[in-house]
């Protein structure tokens, strides 16, 4: 295993770069001395340093039966903030880069039942290392895969070709078949089991319609998890408030505008960030009293309703006061 594990981060080597679909690329990650890499389960993610010095989290792809590689896909996203653009430009073959070893905020909850899985665009990644995952442990699952158009179908081959094809279903809008052209939410949760659990991965449009239409349907929200791709809605409540820290009573003011993590760094305090939009989940810290407004998208319904942990970087406050475990 490589040496600097115990310092939270992982050299390694881009061993290949492919194009996968229109804008999409996938890396290839390998130990630069060849020995193992660390375990990681379906639905995790790793953060990739980048030469143009920004963090980024890209979901595992592969099997995590896969010890020798890593496997990541990254849609290039023009108006950004420069982390797709890095990958896609300024990383190739034989690169050496620095990894964090792998979390999991997304994980399989009953993979013995079955699952039912639910990609939009390149929310694909995750979903894809679930269904081998699923598929070596002989579990009952489906796998739909929802893409605006066939070009832009990353994976399209290696699921086609998978062990696991009859259970794969594309929805693509240029099929030239108005049954398979888009999905009709409503309709796919309605005739759906409910003892199944279904994973739902994409932007947060296509994650909020996955939602809705399940809970218009009587699903359970606990059999409900998801994990998205893209930046947060900025229409929402700004308004300012406090944090209090528990371990000192200093109170920190939060204006308008502000993030709470940014605010915290201004008054002297770091915590340990990453992605800035809720998705990561590297942010997360328990909240002791208060109510949040929670914008991230890393924890469950249930986990929201405690109003016991939140997202520094994205979330903010109903309350006029937080109290942070801090």
């Amino acid at each position: 295993m490589p040496d600097n594990l115990q310092s939270g981060t992982l050299p390694v080597r881009v061993s290949r770069k492919t194009v996968e679909a229109a804008d999409i690329v996938s890396c290839e990650f390998v130990a630069p001395n060849g020995e193992c890499l660390p375990p990681f389960s379906a639905g995790s993610h790793i953060d990739v340093h980048l030469p143009n010095g920004r963090v980024r989290q890209y979901s595992l792809c592969n099997s995590p039966s896969e010890r020798h590689r890593y496997q990541i896909c990254v849609q290039r996203v023009a108006s950004g903030a420069g982390g797709s653009i890095a990958m896609h430009d300024l990383v190739g073959e034989g690169d050496r880069l620095t990894i964090s070893p792998p979390r999991n905020h997304f994980p399989l909850a009953s993979p013995s039942g079955r699952s039912i899985l639910l990609a939009g665009g390149i929310g694909i990644t995750p979903i894809i290392s679930m269904a081998e995952h699923l598929h070596s442990g002989g579990s009952d699952f489906e796998l739909v895969y929802c893409v605006r158009s066939r070009a832009q179908t990353a994976f399209y081959e290696r699921l086609r070709r998978a062990p696991f094809a009859d259970k794969v279903c594309f929805y693509t809008g240029d099929s030239g078949d108005a049954r398979l052209s888009r999905l009709d939410l409503d309709a796919f949760f309605s005739k759906r089991p409910r003892e199944s659990h279904v994973y739902i991965c994409g932007s947060p449009r296509f994650v909020d319609a996955a939602l809705n239409a399940s809970r218009g349907a009587g699903w359970d929200a606990a059999a409900l998890h998801h994990e998205c791709f893209g930046p947060l809605s900025s229409a929402q409540d700004e308004r300012a408030f406090e944090v209090q820290i528990a371990g000192t009573g200093k109170i920190i003011a939060v204006p308008s505008g502000k993030s709470i993590s940014q605010a915290l760094a201004e008054s002297g305090l770091q915590v340990p960030t990453s992605c800035g939009q809720g998705i990561c989940g590297t942010c997360l810290t328990g909240v002791l009293e208060g109510k949040v407004d929670h914008r991230d998208y890393v924890l469950s319904e249930e986990e929201r309703a405690r109003h016991d942990q939140m997202a520094l970087c994205c979330s903010r406050a109903h309350s006029a006061r937080l109290v942070l475990d801090l």
